[in-house]
């Protein structure tokens, strides 16, 4: 076993924890204003384990993440100049002006794709909070976007089942030094 496959292991037994809903709960609502990791390496494994909860987990995961959403929303309306240096520190703000630019252009179709995608959505609820955007739109955007993306990994979790998670544990440490290489072939191309 490698890296990748050893955390995988550990992730799926941890899925099936009594508390792993609250976890994801949590993970859901901090990664839509502050935290770096998405909730789908959450929803993916717990919803393996525990198929039978497929739509629950995909429900939870979105009602968080909007909940969370609005936190950023709120973030960005109040309090955007004590978390400036917090963008720029971490290399966001490129991104968040970007952002602007989209809401000027697109309004509710920029946080709908932002939150289908896997673009750090927290951009978003915060620069949609700071540009002013109107919280209905913002709202209904988040629901669905949100509600989509994860409704439809839970989904492909669920159709694949037993067969699926033998797959990803065969091909897991593949993807995750695939990934690892992207992310740092894009740092040096970037940076």
């Amino acid at each position: 076993m490698s890296l990748f496959s050893t955390l995988y292991l550990r992730v799926l037994q941890w899925s099936r924890h009594k508390y792993a809903s609250y976890w994801l709960a949590l993970v859901s609502f901090t990664e839509s204003s502050c935290f770096l990791v998405p909730p789908d390496v959450m929803l993916a494994p717990m919803t393996l384990a525990k198929p039978e909860k497929a739509w629950f987990y995909a429900g939870l995961t979105t009602m968080s993440s909007v909940l969370g959403g609005l936190l950023g929303y709120l973030i960005g309306m109040y309090a955007f100049q004590a978390i400036e240096p917090w963008i720029v520190d971490l290399g966001y703000m490129h991104a968040y002006q970007q952002v602007e630019i989209w809401f000027e252009q697109w309004g509710f179709w920029a946080i709908f794709i932002a939150g289908f995608t896997p673009v750090p959505y927290k951009i978003f609820t915060i620069a949609s909070g700071a540009a002013g955007m109107a919280l209905l739109p913002f709202i209904v955007g988040s629901t669905i976007a949100r509600g989509l993306r994860f409704f439809l990994v839970a989904g492909l979790m669920y159709w694949g089942g037993e067969r699926l998670e033998k797959q990803l544990l065969a091909w897991i440490d593949r993807i995750g030094y695939a990934v690892i290489t992207l992310l740092v072939a894009g740092y040096i191309i970037y940076a």
